[in-house]
């Protein structure tokens, strides 16, 4: 979160400055003003606390589990884990730690646009009867809101080896080229078991911070 720039009057000023930045004399500022003064100024330093206390806890989850799939898998005799998702159980399996790791995809422009071209050129061609192919190329590439579907578009690399045609497969290529994964995101759920046997979430809504 970047530094926030808050201001927070008191009765103690005797003018208040509005969001235009024009001073309000205090005699002037309404009971309800000075109350929600007071009680939003309160709620963000008690959220800021929370938060701050949250991505230190999500921190120290972080390396713990770490620190458990280093011994699980040091006790297994193989080797460090790859980015993928991991479930813990304790003992008796009444409480549960789930991992997971997303990676958000994206397209370089002008390689993608590439990608782009060269199917124009294999589609303007008879596809050898292939008309499902050339509907899956047409939807990939349709965009919603200005933006590819990422889904659609990777959908079209397992066809690699079923098309041939050297202008498809270039296409191909040119897309898995134009993967970008500029930064992966971990999420930590932790569940206890209740006294009928299902697993209860404990929400920490880790995923925002």
């Amino acid at each position: 979160m970047q530094k926030l720039k808050t201001n927070c009057y008191t009765t103690k000023d005797s003018e208040w400055a509005d969001e235009s930045g024009v001073s309000i004399p205090f005699n002037r500022i309404t009971k309800a003003e000075k109350l929600k003064e007071r009680t939003l100024n309160k709620m963000l330093k008690k959220a800021l606390n929370l938060s701050k206390q949250l991505a230190d806890f999500k921190t120290k989850v972080e390396k713990e589990c770490e620190a458990v799939a280093d011994a699980v898998l040091e006790e297994l005799k193989a080797g460090k884990p790859t980015k993928g998702n991991f479930t813990f159980f304790n003992f008796d399996r009444s409480i549960k730690v789930c991992v997971s790791i997303s990676e958000r995809i994206e397209f370089d422009d002008l390689t993608i646009q590439a990608a782009k071209a060269k199917l124009d050129e294999f589609l303007e061609d008879s596809i050898q009867g292939e008309k499902m192919v050339k509907n899956l190329v047409m939807d990939a590439f349709n965009k919603s809101k200005g933006n590819l579907d990422v889904k659609k578009v990777l959908s079209l690399l397992k066809y690699k080896d079923q098309v041939n045609d050297k202008r498809f497969t270039e296409a191909i290529n040119l897309i898995e080229k134009a993967i970008r994964k500029p930064h992966s995101k971990s999420y930590f759920r932790i569940w206890g078991r209740d006294a009928k046997g299902e697993y209860q979430l404990v929400d920490l809504n880790f995923s925002s911070i």
